[in-house]
């Protein structure tokens, strides 16, 4: 809590003061009195305001603060809902006469005063406005701040209520289309099964958060004590892992990497894949597939987007992209279909690529980084040392439309 005198409190504690000196000086005890009186005046208002602090005591108010939607992609507006209650007589006359102001990070508020719409009603004030999401990431709003004065306007009170609240972020997505048999050829499919397998090729796992509730085996679950699922819906569809190295400078880079790797994570998984996203970081490697439709899943995926950093270095990013090669490159990996968004690869890093295609069906886009020539001359040896692996691959530049891009993998584009 932050206490301060008003410009009227400062002019009477300040007239005050000289009363004092000058009936010092004279010897008159009625402008001691009078100046004594005005300093007792202000130095009283500032105990009742501190007193009366509504955040503090048994009478405090009660705050709560709702953002809908959130998470949210970015671009989008978010409602924010700030409602304080008084639960007795106490309180209620505490939260009369506050005027109140929330916070916002920069990126929800682009460093602009928000512009709330107060509305009191007895014992309740709510606060609401509207924010934008700039940028991915986890941005706070709030607490609130409240402002008091006494009843003669001499000292004012600011004291934050509340706690602060967190909005997430999603990167903006693209619907992008889907071709299975670009994706995956007639004998991958042949393979693989069919995509409506009969009953007989069904298996049981156990549920996972965002599964359907209709693929839920009740008979077996019933026996076991715990939920299972069927899962047939896998069977022919390959498991897909997007792979994403984030460059080390350029914002706009960097988000609109993770924009088309989230966009094509989501468009695989509506096709029917199993899909997860890997950065190549020990919690990266460690993100389980996402198995479901449902907008649980989805957001699932998207949850792993929010937090997504460039690496540090240049050694930082080759160790990271190695260590995701190697376990794609393993027995359990074995037979998915990789879709990575990469900048230029390193020696180190182009070899594991090339062993991945051994046992994976692998797409790439190579980002040019720069426009320096030499960074232009690195994607091109990039895109040359994968395709001569068995990877496909287009060079791609960062801003591009993420559709052209995605098209121009699939050999779609023009």
């Amino acid at each position: 809590m932050r206490l301060r005198p008003t410009p009227r409190g400062w002019g009477i504690a300040g007239t005050g003061l000289a009363l004092l000196v000058l009936g010092s000086g004279l010897g008159n005890v009625d402008l001691l009195r009078i100046g004594l009186l005005a300093l007792l005046c202000v130095g009283g208002a500032a105990a009742v305001v501190a007193w009366r602090d509504p955040a503090k005591g048994r009478n405090r108010v009660s705050v709560e603060r709702v953002a809908v939607p959130n998470p949210v992609h970015a671009g989008s507006d978010v409602g924010v809902a700030v409602r304080i209650r008084a639960h007795d007589a106490g309180s209620r006359t505490r939260l009369m006469g506050l005027r109140f102001s929330e916070q916002a990070a920069t990126e929800l508020s682009a460093g602009q005063p928000l512009r709330a719409r107060v509305t009191r009603e007895r014992g309740n004030v709510t606060v609401s406005y509207s924010v934008r999401a700039a940028r991915r990431g986890r941005w706070p709003v709030g607490p609130l701040v409240v402002t008091r004065t006494d009843v003669f306007g001499t000292v004012a009170t600011t004291a934050e209520l509340g706690d602060a609240a967190e909005i997430a972020v999603w990167p903006e997505v693209v619907a992008l289309p889907v071709s299975s048999d670009v994706l995956v050829g007639e004998p991958d499919r042949v393979a693989l099964g069919a995509r409506s397998p009969s009953t007989d090729d069904s298996s049981l796992r156990d549920y996972r958060e965002g599964d359907d509730l209709r693929r839920v085996h009740w008979r077996s679950s019933a026996r076991r004590g715990s939920l299972l699922v069927r899962s047939d819906e896998r069977a022919g569809m390959r498991p897909v892992s997007v792979l994403i190295d984030l460059p080390q400078r350029g914002a706009q880079a960097v988000e609109w990497s993770v924009s088309v790797a989230a966009s094509m994570a989501l468009a695989m998984l509506d096709a029917g894949h199993p899909v997860r996203i890997l950065d190549g970081t020990r919690a990266g490697l460690a993100a389980p597939f996402v198995h479901s439709r449902s907008d649980g899943a989805r957001a699932a995926l998207l949850d792993r987007t929010i937090d997504l950093t460039s690496p540090r270095g240049t050694s930082e990013a080759e160790a990271q992209l190695v260590a995701a090669a190697h376990m794609l490159d393993s027995t359990e990996a074995n037979g998915e279909i990789v879709l990575a968004v990469v900048g230029a690869l390193t020696a180190r890093t182009r070899e594991s690529f090339a062993h991945m295609a051994d046992t994976a069906q692998c797409w790439a886009m190579v980002r040019t980084d720069s426009s320096g020539a030499g960074h232009v001359q690195e994607t091109e040896h990039t895109l040359r040392a994968l395709r001569r692996a068995g990877w496909r691959a287009v060079g791609v530049t960062a801003g591009e439309s993420p559709t052209d891009a995605w098209l121009r993998l699939l050999g779609c584009g023009r």
